[in-house]
């Protein structure tokens, strides 16, 4: 059948099927596009790339952008609070805490470190030319309302709890597929 055999009202009739299949296309598409969110995986524990983290973050949440930063394996000991001890940890969670460095202000540079002289140069650097230190980049995250997820795999691999960390209080400890369900959503994704 041709549109010149129909009537005015099939064809209004057709023309409306195809707007509310039209609508439904639309419909299913912006269900799978992205959202104005930064997600980043944050895996090093290396100072500079720490800072890189903390400063994108920052940034991206200055920007409008919802943030949320996963943190796993090595990276876990940057949210240790030095301050906070936990009795009965097994042997291999202790040597872990001994091994690995207890919060931001032990980390090393990953190139030229030179058995810390690096790390201190550069942080003296960054003082100078007024650059924020680690430490303050770190407490923006509760400022500015930046999603901080760690890893409940890499917490129990490394002996680390909840209680011996800055942000236990705000941090969501959970497993990749609950940050997979952030960052399917997200525009942009990083790993640092």
């Amino acid at each position: 059948m041709e549109v010149k055999d129909l009537s005015i009202d099939e064809i209004k009739d057709l023309f409306l099927k195809q707007d509310a299949k039209i609508q439904e296309i639309e419909k299913q598409l912006k269900n799978h596009l992205p959202e104005d969110k930064m997600s980043m995986i944050v895996f090093s524990n290396d100072f500079d790339k720490a800072i890189a983290a903390f400063i994108i973050a920052s940034g991206a949440a200055t920007m409008g952008m919802e943030v949320h930063m996963f943190f796993t394996f090595w990276a876990t000991s940057i949210l240790r609070d030095p301050k906070r001890k936990v009795k009965g940890k097994k042997i291999t969670e202790k040597m872990f805490e001994i091994m690995l460095p207890n919060g931001s202000e032990e980390l090393s540079l990953s190139k030229m470190n030179m058995m810390g002289v690096g790390t201190k140069m550069m942080k003296q650097i960054m003082k100078n030319q007024n650059v924020a230190s680690l430490e303050e980049l770190i407490m923006l995250v509760r400022e500015m309302d930046i999603k901080i997820h760690i890893c409940d795999m890499s917490m129990s691999l490394m002996g680390l709890r909840k209680e011996e960390l800055l942000f236990g209080d705000i941090c969501e400890v959970c497993g990749i597929a609950a940050y997979l369900s952030y960052a399917r959503k997200s525009k942009i994704s990083l790993f640092i």
